[in-house]
């Protein structure tokens, strides 16, 4: 798992494995060598597993979660786009002002886009991601509603943990996801899910805008998106990836 962290105040690229990380030479995106120092994971602070320049989002790409909203599935994918300000870290607290309402969580799967991207076709699209890292859309949803559209209820500051680390590789064909408040599951499906694809997201997205290193693609959330309180621990888990946690507090 390729890593970001904070050691003695300095910023580094890392790949973790089995509690150590192996510091990298070079940018995560460019060509990266393992240096010869190793520290254990538990003595660094992790950060944001990359800094993109926009966090594009899909909405509505779970059958089950459709079904559970009684909607028309979509014949291309909904998007949308958090800023980079949304993008926190695993373990960081997700911030909300005390008048915004109700507060959802939403696991997702986050694509990391590795190469520029414009015009990509589905079948080259494997070519130009990085990797795979896990995330909450965590969204104001009463501002959602009254707005009718997404931008501001899902833009606030911390609204987007990204995390713990970025995997090159996971079974698309059949990966669980998973989210829990508290310790409770509330949130239980699989990527096999998806209406749209991993390949047909980058490829469709890359026709309306150019990707850039870094940059992160979140693939919708399934079914059993619900409220939280000010104090609520979020886990979201996926196969192959591993498990990011953040809690609410409410200012």
């Amino acid at each position: 798992m390729y890593v970001r962290y904070i050691y003695n105040n300095q910023t580094h690229y890392g790949h973790l494995a089995k509690g150590v990380i192996t510091r990298l030479e070079g940018n995560m995106f460019d060509s990266i060598e393992p240096s010869d120092e190793t520290i254990s994971a538990s003595a660094v602070k992790l950060l944001a597993p990359c800094e993109p320049s926009k966090v594009v989002c899909v909405g509505l790409n779970y059958l089950d979660h459709a079904k559970e909203m009684d909607l028309e599935l979509p014949k291309a994918p909904l998007l949308f786009l958090k800023p980079p300000t949304t993008v926190i870290a695993h373990q960081n607290e997700i911030k909300a002002p005390g008048n915004v309402g109700r507060l959802d969580y939403e696991g997702e799967l986050a694509i990391v886009i590795g190469k520029q991207a414009k015009n990509v076709s589905v079948e080259d699209a494997a070519n130009v991601i990085f990797g795979f890292t896990c995330a909450n859309d965590f969204t104001a949803r009463d501002i959602q509603f009254s707005d009718q559209q997404w931008t501001r209820g899902k833009s606030f500051d911390t609204f987007c943990p990204l995390g713990p680390g970025i995997v090159r590789e996971i079974n698309q064909d059949d990966a669980k996801i998973q989210l829990t408040v508290n310790g409770e599951v509330k949130q239980s499906s699989n990527i096999k899910m998806f209406i749209f694809k991993v390949n047909e997201v980058v490829s469709y997205i890359s026709q309306y805008m150019t990707l850039m290193p870094g940059d992160v693609i979140l693939t919708g959330t399934p079914h059993g998106v619900g409220p939280v309180k000010s104090g609520d621990e979020m886990s979201v888990t996926i196969d192959g990836i591993g498990t990011l946690t953040n809690t609410l507090t409410i200012e």
